[in-house]
């Protein structure tokens, strides 16, 4: 059969489905991946096929959008731009689909393709990378704007969410969504974040139980799997100069912002300012050379990518904002993190880590050279956070996500 993977957003949105692509080919599927064209490359070394999704300046416009990590401008940022490829996204996927071949596996922000799951009835995987997308009153996530504590009543969370969804959400969401159906002939949707985004045959988180716990008021056809962890380390190799900087000394910090972050020249000198202060070896992970401070020390190196999975086992911690594949991959190496979350699910992942004991959060504005050095040093030296992301990792040893996924979207293909 044919296997769609959608999905929309930044590398740590789109390493989940190569990694997933990866597999579904080698189980004998045809895959073709929609997606910017920014990635283009990244999909032919995976040797799968590509169906480019607009243009490679769509992906560049809003990666250098500076609301775009807002901590209430991100959500608007992001769901504007959706709201303008609902058209071209939808006639991507149907210009690709085959009834009775054909299985679509989308990302969260999809959501052309649950419009043509009600149109036509595809066989569709709806794909979230992190908890903090599944709404709930028993476990609420920890979202910008969104203050909803444990303590309040079941009934009070209920109450904010609708209110929430009415005079935020929907006002935002509901008008281009339903515009479109309504040209398509389907009836309109409201509350869209709280149940219809989610595919009513199959939800699939691509994180563990252990990471977050299933509520029992999420939806019913929720499976998850467990973190992907691919990172390119199979087809791009590490720099070629990473071994001798890592043997020159101790364990270096790892200080990664993420790939869609353009405005992290401050992040950087204070970083810098912090291991100076410190007397510690770090490695700066940037693709923008631009957001790196000019000379710096033979004890600090900057590399444009290197993949985690081949860095972070041979790191003393990682100072991260927040994002999900990055999160995992340190819980799987199993070192200490420092997060400094901005936006979106970042400070929900924060959150959790914290509470497995092997993270500290450092709020943006707290984020100072006297109080990142201090935190950095306390975390470094805490035998309990050691023993603690030591006990993490040890979790990951049998898993296998993929194949898990693989099976619960081959149990949609017709028979």
């Amino acid at each position: 059969m044919t296997i769609l993977l959608l999905t929309i957003g930044s590398h740590g949105d789109v390493h989940p489905f190569i990694g997933l692509g990866i597999a579904l080919k080698q189980r004998g599927h045809r895959v073709r991946v929609i997606v910017n064209p920014h990635f283009a490359d990244l999909v032919t070394q995976a040797g799968l096929e590509l169906i480019p999704l607009g243009v490679p300046e769509d992906f560049t416009t809003i990666r250098e959008n500076p609301d775009l990590w807002h901590r209430r401008k991100g959500f608007q940022t992001v769901f504007t731009l959706i709201a303008k490829g609902l058209e071209p996204t939808y006639e991507a996927l149907m210009q690709n689909y085959t009834p009775g071949q054909t299985v679509v596996a989308a990302s969260s922000l999809a959501l052309a393709a649950r419009i043509a799951q009600d149109k036509f009835n595809i066989p569709l995987a709806t794909i979230h990378l992190s908890p903090a997308i599944f709404r709930s009153t028993i476990s609420p996530p920890k979202l910008p704007g969104l203050f909803m504590p444990a303590w309040l009543p079941q009934s009070i969370k209920e109450f904010l969410y609708a209110v929430g969804d009415r005079i935020v959400i929907d006002r935002l969401i509901a008008p281009p969504v339903n515009k479109f159906r309504a040209q398509l002939g389907l009836p309109p949707v409201h509350r869209i974040l709280k149940d219809w985004w989610h595919s009513p045959t199959r939800v699939i988180g691509l994180f563990p139980d252990w990471y977050a716990p299933p509520q029992s008021d999420w939806p019913p056809q929720t499976r998850l799997t467990g973190f992907p962890l691919f990172d390119e380390h199979a087809i791009r190799p590490a720099p070629a100069d990473l071994q001798d900087f890592l043997a020159a000394g101790d364990a270096p910090i790892v200080f990664t912002p993420g790939s869609a972050m353009h405005h992290a020249d401050d992040f950087f000198r204070t970083s810098l300012a912090a291991c100076q202060k410190l007397n510690r070896r770090a490695i700066f992970l940037s693709g923008h050379a631009g957001h790196i401070p000019p000379n710096l020390p033979p004890t600090i190196r900057h590399f444009s990518y290197i993949p985690l999975s081949n860095l972070l086992p041979k790191a003393a911690a990682v100072v991260h904002h927040g994002g999900i594949g990055t999160s995992a991959q340190s819980l799987a190496a199993g070192i200490p993190q420092i997060i400094c979350p901005f936006a979106h699910d970042q400070p929900d992942n924060a959150d959790r880590l914290q509470r497995l004991g092997v993270a500290k959060i450092i709020p943006p504005h707290r984020y100072r050279t006297p109080h990142v050095s201090a935190v950095l040093s306390d975390l470094l030296n805490d035998p309990a956070a050691t023993a603690r992301c030591t006990q993490i990792a040890r979790k990951f040893i049998g898993s296998d996500p993929l194949t898990q996924t693989c099976q619960l979207i081959e149990s949609l293909l017709p028979v």
